[in-house]
């Protein structure tokens, strides 16, 4: 006898045929994806992705920051539309899933009710957001940042990448700025399906993260300022080394984080030395520290710690300190009835499944700022994302896209 909503089910061949489908544009060096945003391979993989929505019978719309949305019709002209999507952007070293696997997942859905002929009263609207990632242009989500109001466009437009490019002008230059006011858009709700980027799930040999809420960050830029001189000749005592302060101020960073466990994290995944030389010290060293935790208490805490701690550091060494506050969210509660939308139908179809909270940012993060949103995830083998090894299995992205399927279909309301 078939378990309840049984029937109700994505293809899972399908969708991961497209996940390697999409993986071939873009490729990495060793196995993953380097499909950054605003490239040609951008560009290329959103032309992928627009021929699909199309066949599946959906339109296509852009708006000015290149945000891409799919509508499948409801049968209510009057209801406001079920979105669905992540982004297809990657970071340099990237994985084949995070963020594809949300955008190409909510494709399927698409595809699957297709196949079944299910109609809902609500359009569906399947989503690619630009520069989710925000390792060319900071800040991450920096398009459903702009959609959500907490930016303005022409300030996003002004991001530059570490060639100085521009953003708005990179994305004229692939031709994808659209017609659309970013944000004119309204929701009736907002769904999103990702890996989780971390052990958790795997480790508790769960199927389905419910994603109950997400960490608030905060992305400080530091710039260092010394004084470049030869390495060699320099007697110890007479240098203004940039990188020594770099140095102590990523140990501090280390122990704030630490004194404000649980709950917390805090370190650094990006630096520039200048003029970056084997034998010069460092005239200038720039480089971003990302700390985040679900507790906004603590996150200020920290923040707060770390820019009093830094220039006592810099000033013992006769480096001069800016900092610069690039990127922020607030920890983020998402939609309870949403949230119980997702429990249910894991246990509908009868898939593990445990509340999680998201240790990264997503564009759902803004989303829930406009409409009711939450997420719904997947394990990645080891934890491990962020990186060409990232890997899931078809099993694994089958499951969270049928209790996608499910969630969303139940949101947009069936019509018989």
């Amino acid at each position: 006898m078939a378990a309840p909503g049984e029937n109700m089910r994505i293809n899972g061949d399908r969708l991961w045929d497209s996940l390697m489908e999409m993986a071939k544009i873009g490729p990495g060096i060793a196995g993953g994806n380097n499909r950054q945003t605003l490239t040609d391979a951008d560009a290329e993989g959103r032309a992928l992705f627009q021929k699909w929505c199309e066949a599946a019978g959906m339109t296509m719309g852009v708006d000015k920051i290149g945000n891409m949305f799919a509508t499948r019709p409801g049968e209510d002209p009057d209801a406001l539309p079920v979105y669905v999507g992540s982004h297809l952007d990657t970071q340099p070293t990237g994985g084949k899933y995070d963020g594809v696997l949300g955008v190409l997942g909510a494709l399927e859905v698409v595809r699957s009710m297709n196949d079944l002929n299910i109609k809902t009263k609500h359009p569906i609207v399947v989503t690619n957001w630009t520069n989710e990632e925000g390792a060319r242009f900071a800040p991450a989500m920096l398009a459903s940042g702009v959609f959500a109001g907490m930016h303005e466009l022409d300030w996003a437009y002004e991001r530059t990448d570490p060639e100085g490019k521009k953003f708005g002008d990179e994305l004229k230059r692939i031709g994808w700025v659209g017609d659309e006011e970013v944000g004119a858009r309204k929701m009736h709700a907002y769904f999103e399906y990702h890996i989780e980027q971390g052990p958790i799930l795997e480790a508790e040999e769960k199927s389905i993260g419910v994603v109950t809420h997400c960490q608030g960050l905060w992305w400080l830029e530091f710039t260092l300022t010394g004084k470049e001189a030869h390495t060699g000749s320099t007697p110890m005592n007479m240098r203004v080394n940039a990188g020594l302060a770099m140095a102590r101020i990523l140990e501090m960073v280390q122990g704030v984080a630490m004194d404000a466990q649980p709950g917390a994290v805090g370190g650094v995944g990006q630096m520039f030395f200048t003029p970056n030389s084997r034998n010069v010290l460092p005239g200038k060293v720039v480089f971003t520290v990302d700390i985040r935790s679900p507790d906004e208490k603590k996150l200020n805490g920290m923040r707060a710690a770390i820019e009093a701690a830094a220039p006592k550091i810099c000033d013992e060494l006769g480096v001069k300190c800016s900092i610069e506050a690039i990127g922020h969210f607030d920890p983020v509660t998402f939609d309870p009835t949403l949230v119980a939308s997702v429990r249910k139908a894991a246990e509908d179809l009868g898939y593990s499944h445990m509340d999680l909270i998201s240790g990264a940012g997503h564009d759902a993060c803004w989303a829930a700022k406009v409409a009711p949103a939450t997420m719904v995830m997947c394990p990645c083998v080891g934890g491990l994302s962020h990186n060409e090894a990232e890997e899931i299995s078809k099993e694994w992205a089958a499951a969270g896209a049928d209790v996608l399927m499910r969630a969303v279909v139940e949101t947009a309301g069936i019509v018989e």
